[in-house]
């Protein structure tokens, strides 16, 4: 008795779920992805064995070229503009709306605040990099606390965010004193926990950190 025979199928995988997936893999890695902020100026950091990890968010960052020159930023976009508004009512900067705008979505201020209006006019529609080149960075004063900006800035981002970690970048080519000054503007208001941003080197073999005697 003949067997009947069935009729052959092409087989046909239905990749719509997978390309959905994919396009859901997508979508949320570009949305939670934070993307490294647009560093002001070009800073070199001296090595360091120490391997503390810098916050991923809620950070103040002071930087330090190897001109002297000091930027001053924190990455909160929403902390930005609260902190612009305090120091724009405070100082009667006049500042407009475009402008505190402006301030709020860039990066990294370097400039007095006499001079911070036309840095954001500027800046709305300039190469950044370009116009930070030939800025002075943030006066600093420790002797006279008026002239002493850095530390306005400070207090100013403190009050609008007082979770903030602080952070220095210093050049390993920038002048101690310039340093010491920063330091001195932090200790000023109470501040004696800091971070100091630093390449990683190798371990010298031998030495009490390569044995784990130094290690906590």
């Amino acid at each position: 008795m003949p067997h009947a025979k069935l009729p052959r199928k092409s087989t046909n995988i239905d990749m719509t779920a997978m390309c959905d997936v994919a396009f859901l893999l997508l979508t949320f890695f570009m949305l939670a992805t934070k993307f490294k902020p647009e560093e002001p100026v070009v800073v070199v950091t001296p090595a360091s064995i120490q391997v503390t990890p810098i916050p991923d968010k809620d950070v103040m960052l002071l930087t330090i070229d190897k001109k002297g020159r000091i930027f001053f930023s924190i990455d909160n976009k929403l902390k930005r503009k609260d902190l612009i508004e305090s120091v724009n009512d405070e100082k009667k900067l006049n500042l407009t709306k475009e402008e505190i705008n402006t301030f709020a979505l860039g990066s990294s201020i370097g400039v007095p605040l006499n001079g911070l209006k036309a840095y954001l006019q500027q800046s709305e529609n300039t190469d950044k990099s370009k116009v930070n080149d030939g800025l002075p960075g943030i006066p600093t004063d420790t002797a006279n606390n008026d002239a002493n900006e850095l530390a306005l800035w400070i207090r100013a981002a403190r009050n609008s965010n007082p979770a903030l970690r602080i952070c220095i970048k210093a050049d390993g080519g920038a002048n101690y004193p310039v340093i010491s000054t920063v330091i001195k503007t932090l200790e000023h208001w109470k501040i004696f926990k800091f971070n100091l941003i630093t390449n990683l080197k190798e371990i010298p073999p031998g030495t009490a950190a390569a044995n784990g005697e130094g290690a906590k």
